[in-house]
């Protein structure tokens, strides 16, 4: 059987390779990196002595890409969460506290009564909703902007979380195919999930034990440098210091980031602007996860937008952060831990040990322009097709958009 060769083993390149070895093929995996996971992976910190990840991430039962991958890697007790589709939010400017339950069904039977309602909002809110129908190119701002607390307490967190964009640019439609496939099939469909102990214990740790059961070879420390092309097919890859040859029927998936691919395949045009994401990871002595109601919060009147909390660690998630990005590790910390002490009732003058994590090119921006240059999966070359969270998915770039990329590469090898 023809061999696959998968540039890249972040979510996107492992979810194609599992899919991949799943039906037969040989596969052989290329990373520059030594270890696997790429924007989603764990490490262990040696200033805070524990295990934390390079990035928070919110999953939803809903995201099925996701829940199929664990399911094929025997991994899926790995993501936990509540029993019910719960949210707690608070606004650290007002003091007001509230959980949003989603109820079963598709019918949002919450909606109807202040009590269950974001604090603030009417009803009417809520079915202005449907101006995502026919959104077009409209900011996030543009459309809901005028909605007091509506905006201020759902619409703007939620597309800050979910496109890392600022909403006065952000295009309002990428939110929709969310929406459609979690939030607006009811509570079965939204239940919060984040990894048990780590994203590299819950998605990259099983997937290698996996590929590995089925003899994939994966190689790190092997950067590609470049792609060699004759009568429109990859014909070597030049990884190292070795070139591999392809044979008449191998294959490629290249699963690069948008900056590298179109240095490595002339002709493939990427997203060029991207928005940071900043976490921070506090180290609370005496502090743990069972004095919190849920593993995560979401924060309104503040520069902090979530706290996840995992063992004594308590990490703050600031997605499009391009002003916080550019201070000191020492300044993030000075500015984020005054508003996880008020939210959690600690001291706010002792700032614990915290290391922060600025992920400068998290994802593209989700404008008119960026999103013009997600590329599709397959390519002008014969036997090469692209994954990764910023091809054309159809979903902002996240966890659930870089495994259904790489599951749509396979897709489209196997046809």
């Amino acid at each position: 059987m023809a061999r696959v060769h998968i540039i890249g083993a972040g979510l996107a390149g492992l979810s194609a390779g599992v899919e991949l070895a799943r039906k037969g093929y040989e596969t052989i995996i290329y990373e520059q990196a030594n270890q696997a996971g790429g924007r989603a992976r764990s490490f262990n910190d040696a200033h805070l002595d524990r295990l934390i990840d390079n990035g928070n991430h919110l999953m939803l039962s809903g995201n099925y890409s996701i829940t199929n991958m664990l399911e094929t890697i025997n991994a899926s007790a790995r993501l936990i969460g509540p029993e019910k589709a719960c949210f707690d939010f608070a606004d650290l400017e007002t003091g007001d506290e509230w959980t949003i339950n989603f109820n079963r069904g598709p019918v949002p039977l919450w909606v109807l009564y202040e009590s269950t309602r974001v604090p603030g909002t009417s009803m009417m809110d809520y079915i202005a909703g449907l101006k995502l129908l026919t959104a077009g190119n409209r900011t996030v701002k543009n459309l809901f902007g005028e909605q007091g607390q509506m905006y201020r307490r759902f619409w703007e967190p939620f597309s800050v979380a979910v496109l890392n964009t600022a909403p006065d640019i952000a295009v309002a439609r990428l939110m929709l195919p969310v929406l459609r496939e979690t939030l607006a099939k009811g509570s079965e469909f939204s239940k919060p999930l984040v990894a048990k102990k780590g994203l590299s214990h819950t998605f990259i740790d099983p997937a290698l034990k996996w590929l590995s059961y089925r003899k994939a070879d994966v190689r790190f420390g092997q950067r590609v440098s470049k792609i060699q092309v004759s009568n429109n097919r990859v014909t070597a890859i030049v990884a190292g210091k070795k070139t591999e040859t392809l044979g008449p029927d191998d294959k490629v998936v290249l699963a690069a980031p948008p900056w590298v691919t179109p240095t490595l395949v002339e002709g493939i045009i990427a997203p060029d602007e991207f928005a940071p994401i900043v976490n921070v990871h506090f180290q609370v002595e005496g502090f743990d996860e069972t004095k919190t109601k849920t593993p995560m919060l979401g924060l309104v009147g503040s520069v902090s937008q979530w706290l996840f909390v995992r063992g004594d660690i308590i990490s703050v998630t600031v997605s499009a952060g391009h002003g916080l990005a550019e201070k000191s590790s020492k300044e993030i910390a000075a500015i984020t831990w005054p508003e996880v002490a008020k939210a959690y009732g600690l001291d706010p003058t002792k700032i614990p040990p915290a290391r922060v994590i600025k992920e400068q090119r998290a994802t593209f921006i989700a404008t008119p322009d960026q999103l013009a240059k997600r590329a599709p999966t397959k390519t002008h070359l014969n036997n090469l097709v692209l994954a990764g969270d910023w091809t054309d998915t159809g979903l902002p770039a996240t966890i659930e958009g870089a495994i259904r990329s790489g599951v749509s590469a396979a897709k489209a090898i196997l046809k």
